[in-house]
This record gives C-alpha cells, sequence and structure tokens, in this order.
C-alpha cells in the first residue's frame, strides 16, 4: 500500500484538512480522497490529493 495526501484549503490559505491515507494504487487513491471529501464536506472547497511520487491526483480551485 502506498501513502496519499488529501489536503483542503479555504480561499484564504487557511488549512482546514491535511489527511494521509493508504491505497493500492492512484484509481483507488482517486475514488478513497473524493469519498474523504464528500463525507466531509469538503468537494466545494479547494483541495488537492497527491501521490507519493508527487502526481497531482484530484485537484479543485
Amino acid at each position: 500500500m502506498k501513502q496519499y495526501k488529501l489536503t483542503v484549503f479555504e480561499k484564504n490559505g487557511e488549512k482546514l484538512l491535511d489527511e494521509t491515507f493508504e491505497a493500492a494504487n492512484d484509481q483507488e487513491a482517486k475514488q478513497k480522497g473524493e469519498q474523504l471529501l464528500k463525507e466531509k464536506g469538503y468537494k466545494e472547497k479547494t483541495y488537492r490529493c497527491t501521490s507519493p511520487a508527487g502526481k497531482l491526483l484530484l485537484f479543485h480551485v
């Protein structure tokens, strides 16, 4: 399992969420990241999800 990072921000730059989670691959990480955003109510906030290699998997401004 690889570790992925999900970060959510307010428009003013305040960090709302900085969470690391595990997934087997990038596709699974995208699904888990989207699920976390939905569960925590952050789908409309600014967010990014990155892979261990620094690849941007999810992004919203």
